[in-house]
């Protein structure tokens, strides 16, 4: 069973990247059209709709590292793996919340104040978050405990990714299809009458992903604890070294120098890795990289209406084409980062999608040169994303017992962050009303600008501390190592 846990087909790959698409496919739709619902269909405040969008935030930034920190104790529902109980969770509460939050307000009319509308759709928000969390969460949780060898987990992630683009591409195609199929030839602004495209796109992606997410459950083996040694015994223990050698032999050079320390052996607690250098650095690059994939992802269709006065068709067409894009980038990720190394391959998507902010910034009215720059932005955001998600990978390591705490604790940074930005900048907005005035023009314009270039050059400082302190557990003294590390081990 550890040899084949460790050693993954190509079949066993796809499954295990088809864990994650229900949750790209809400993503999608959560990140791009939900200030764009809010506002621009149901005719909420700037306000409003951002403090919807931060409630949803901060309730995945607190229900993260608590859901890492139980599925790292909690020992899973009977024979079923603890990272598989915590996904089927998560994807149950997702299944029955996200549907109500792409549609009118149920029993309200006209007349209902907006804050009764608002406070109607905040549970639906949370127990989504929940179970968005529960999934991400345990489903990262996986990468260390499926593949040990690094460049193992870089092309876990980047199949993970493939089928995030994926998903994107498929929102964006279906978003695309419900327009063109409701809309009339003169009606190109968003109003109450695009409430059925969004709720039937949103009912259309759940039903995609469900079937997604069994295949995952069916098809995804997770190693339970004590199997090695009720099944292997010595034989396997030796089966495991050997295809570990070969995997190493097989890889022409580490794509970061690994550091032998004392503490490489022992388990950690969760409150250890807060001793941990490398943990803030990670956190941070991987914070970064959220801020520029979210906050463009939210505010591109934004820019696209109101800045460039594009029909309502390209908030489809436009996002598409940006996901086409990362998908294809997403299959040379493992070559170059195993020829220049995941931070000079890191540096090379923070440098698109500079290219794209300086583009955007000398070029007020782009019109339909907004597709090659689109190409820019999709690009290095899939690269960034894909080795900031390696990078953690790396810093777990073997200390896959605590992994989710680390994954929660990188995610509680970049959806607070992401939900304080997103309010800070709604609160900006120069615009009272539902339609946009024209200080709105270059607002949006602006904020295309900061949300991408602004952002890359904090993400290149970071970048630049991993350079000089690479990624690796530093030995802390008695107290990094559990009490109960002798047990575990």
């Amino acid at each position: 069973m550890s040899d084949a846990v460790r050693s993954l087909s190509v079949p066993q790959r796809l499954s295990y990247a088809m864990g994650h698409f229900l949750n790209d496919l809400c993503a999608s739709m959560w990140f791009t059209y939900l200030l764009v619902f809010y506002h621009s269909v149901l005719g909420f405040q700037n306000t409003y709709a951002g403090v919807l969008l931060l409630v949803g935030q901060i309730a995945d930034g607190i229900c993260t590292p608590l859901i890492g920190y139980e599925s790292d104790q909690a020992p899973g529902c009977g024979n079923y793996g603890k990272r598989k109980t915590w996904h089927l969770v998560g994807t149950l509460s997702v299944v029955l919340s996200f549907a109500f939050i792409f549609n009118q307000c149920l029993g309200c009319d006209s007349l209902t104040p907006q804050w009764a509308s608002m406070i109607y759709f905040i549970p639906f928000i949370i127990i989504f978050q929940f179970g968005w969390a529960a999934t991400q969460i345990s489903h990262l949780s996986l990468i260390p405990e499926l593949v040990t060898c690094e460049h193992a987990k870089v092309e876990l992630t980047a199949y993970r990714y493939a089928f995030t683009v994926t998903a994107n591409i498929t929102v964006y195609a279906l978003a695309y299809l419900l327009f063109h199929m409701q809309a009339g030839e003169d009606d190109e602004v968003l109003g109450r009458e695009d409430i059925s495209i969004f709720r039937n796109l949103s009912l259309i992606v759940l039903g995609i992903g469900a079937v997604f997410s069994l295949v995952f459950h069916l098809g995804t083996s997770e190693k339970r604890p004590g199997a090695e040694e009720e099944t292997g015994g010595e034989e396997g223990s030796s089966g495991r070294k050997r295809l570990e050698e070969e995997e190493e032999e097989g890889e022409r050079r580490p794509l970061l120098p690994r550091h032998k320390t004392p503490s490489s052996s022992l388990s950690l607690q969760w409150k250890c890795w807060l001793k941990q250098p490398s943990f803030y650095q990670v956190a941070v690059l991987y914070m970064c990289t959220r801020l520029i994939v979210n906050l463009s992802q939210a505010y591109i269709s934004m820019y696209l209406i109101n800045t460039l006065g594009l029909p309502k068709k390209f908030i489809a067409t436009i996002p598409l084409v940006m996901y086409l894009s990362g998908f294809l980038s997403s299959f040379i990720m493992k070559p170059v980062s195993k020829l220049i190394g995941k931070s000079l391959t890191y540096f090379m998507g923070l440098l698109l999608i500079m290219a794209f902010s300086y583009w955007v910034l000398l070029d007020d009215s782009m019109g339909q040169r907004v597709y090659g720059a689109a190409v820019l932005l999709g690009a290095g955001s899939a690269t960034i994303l894909v080795i900031s998600l390696s990078m953690t990978a790396e810093l777990i390591a073997d200390q896959t017992q605590s992994g989710a705490f680390v994954y929660g604790a990188m995610s509680f940074t970049d959806k607070v962050a992401n939900g304080l930005a997103v309010m800070a900048i709604q609160a900006m907005h120069p615009c009272h009303t539902v339609l946009c005035c024209p200080a709105c023009v270059w607002f949006y314009h602006y904020i295309m600008v900061m949300v991408t270039g602004g952002v890359a050059v904090f993400a290149a400082l970071a970048l630049c501390s991993l350079l000089i302190w690479p990624i690796r557990i530093r030995p802390r003294g008695p107290s990094v190592v559990c009490d109960d590390a002798s047990r575990i081990n």
